[in-house]
């Protein structure tokens, strides 16, 4: 009997424990009626070049003449039109709208289709590339339907959500789930802190917003995990936190004012923890500091374990950079360390990050001192922006100019391709549209071709080529 005891005793150990769990809901009848009029379709159009002798138009008359507009032939000199879809969200009466950047970026003409078929063409307020947020203003000449962030940071995994959007360029289409996970690193950016969802998102969903079950916006949709490029439930949201403060930058200076704190840090494991006396992983440790910085200034050195800001708990280091992002420019933080196994104080300064500022200011300078993309001897290049640079994945280290397009008739037809980057002309290096021009200009003083360094995906191929 009394073994029989101590086993029985032993199982009730191990039994689960209760937990009350939240009702499921009984339907978003209601909550979609009150939020879906704040949430408009987006639909955006460019001019692109076209090559008219490359797609010769089927003539008129001809059984085939409407495949001119398929094909792109018969357009006129201005290019064929293309358009994207994505969705977004009302913030205020008085017309902003926040969607994601990819949906708009190099638009030449952005409309907004509200549910009940109003359309307004809609002005770009700013963007951010590095968060992929971005801000519209429309001017309704009334007062506008509009929806209001919630708090993200209080939305847990297994909590209900509802996404409203356009996908496929249905309006109004309504998709419900469960928050799968929080804190996603997806390797989209400095920022990744994504909300996981199974919600079905799919194309068209885009910069459209998450809600949870009091109406408010937790989240901006922005990507899915996708092998087949349809929803398979793992889809990801901008924190509300995180965008909101965006939004509240773009919206006043029409531009992002992060803080700068200088310093590179890296995860840490379960073994560097509990080398620095922490019983589990958490924080950022210090690699290295930028002279002069914030960070150099305020003492802090290579070795820190950073485990605190401003008296909150940083749980991980990829989180350092968001929450010194929206810090307080000019004002002083206080950030707990730990120095050889000892805790410590530091109070430093916050700066403003000048990098992705002066990264922008450089393109515009750029293009004002006759820097735009442009074509010579039927080679036609742009610039290494920022922005082609992370649409194309080109690393920081390569330098030159990316080719955009070549003239089927243009000697260098079938030698080099569109998405090379040319390095090199004449054994000279070429950083930018204008240095390619004023290097094949010069190559025509000389007989005989000129010599061109390819980069084609790390590749390097070198073709003459006769500019004369």
């Amino acid at each position: 009997m009394m073994h029989r005891a101590l086993i029985l005793a032993a199982s009730l150990v191990f039994l689960p424990l209760s937990v009350e769990a939240r009702p499921v809901p009984d339907g978003f009848t209601e909550l979609t009626k009150t939020l879906s009029p704040s949430v408009v379709n987006i639909s955006t159009a460019q001019t692109v070049e076209i090559d008219e002798d490359a797609v010769p138009a089927f003539p008129k008359g001809s059984p085939l003449e409407r495949f001119n507009d398929f094909f792109g032939g018969g357009n006129d000199r201005d290019g064929r039109v293309n358009k994207s879809l994505g969705s977004g969200f009302v913030i205020n009466a008085d017309g902003h709208i926040v969607t994601n950047n990819h949906v708009i970026e190099d638009a030449d003409l952005i409309e907004v289709t509200f549910p009940n078929g109003d359309t307004y063409e809609a002005d770009l307020v700013g963007r951010d590339p590095a968060t992929d947020i971005a801000v519209l203003k429309i001017d309704a000449g009334q007062p506008l339907p509009f929806v209001k962030w919630g708090d993200s940071d209080t939305a847990e995994v297994g909590e209900w959500v509802i996404a409203i959007g356009n996908p496929f360029g249905y309006s109004g289409s309504v998709a419900a789930g469960i928050i799968s996970a929080r804190n996603r690193d997806i390797s989209h950016g400095s920022y990744d802190d994504f909300i996981q969802t199974d919600v079905a998102i799919n194309r068209g969903n885009s910069g459209g917003p998450l809600f949870n079950m009091s109406g408010d916006v937790i989240g901006v949709n922005t990507a899915i995990l996708s092998p087949t490029g349809y929803s398979v439930g793992i889809s990801f949201s901008v924190p509300a936190e995180l965008a909101k403060s965006v939004v509240d930058q773009l919206v006043e200076y029409g531009e992002t004012r992060r803080g700068y704190l200088g310093v590179r840090p890296q995860k840490v494991s379960n073994a560097i923890a509990k080398s620095y006396g922490l019983d589990e992983a958490k924080g950022a440790l210090v690699k290295s500091v930028v002279a002069d910085s914030p960070a150099d200034k305020g003492g802090l050195q290579r070795g820190d374990l950073i485990i605190a800001l401003g008296g909150e708990e940083l749980e991980s280091s990829r989180l350092l950079s968001r929450k010194i992002a929206e810090a307080a420019i000019d004002e002083e933080l206080e950030i707990t360390y730990i120095r050889k196994r000892k805790r410590k104080t530091a109070t430093v300064v916050i700066e403003r990050l000048k990098e992705l500022v002066t990264d922008e200011e450089k393109e515009r300078r750029a293009k004002a001192e006759g820097d735009a993309d442009r074509s010579i001897n039927g080679i036609y290049i742009e610039s290494l922006s920022v922005e082609a640079r992370r649409k194309y994945r080109i690393t920081d280290e390569v330098e030159g100019v990316r080719v955009v397009k070549v003239d089927k008739r243009a000697e260098a037809s079938g030698k080099i391709l569109k998405g090379d980057i040319i390095e090199e002309v004449g054994f000279e290096k070429v950083t930018s549209p204008k240095e390619f021009e004023e290097a094949m200009k010069l190559a025509t003083d000389f007989d005989g071709p000129v010599t061109i360094l390819i980069n084609r995906g790390g590749n390097y191929i070198f073709y003459a080529l006769s500019v004369a």
